[in-house]
């Protein structure tokens, strides 16, 4: 199963138009787009607040060796 070739777009494309009317297409589009943005800045949201809870983590566990060389310096 492959890419739709031309014909098959077209087709799909035409019941589209039954379907929904010329006139509903952009807003249709519209929507998707909209959609799709707002779910890149979910993922993207999502994937910055990881990266600061692993950050934070790090920086305990690097804070607590200082901590512990200290004591064993002084």
């Amino acid at each position: 199963m492959g890419m739709p070739s031309m014909p098959e777009l077209l087709i799909v494309l035409a019941i589209v138009v039954l379907l929904f009317g010329a006139k509903k297409i952009p807003e249709l589009a519209k929507g998707m787009g909209k959609g799709i943005k707002e779910f890149k800045g979910a993922m993207k949201e999502g994937e910055e607040d990881e990266v600061k809870e692993i950050a934070k983590k790090e920086e305990t566990k690097v804070e607590e060796k200082v901590e512990e060389k200290k004591s064993e310096n002084a």
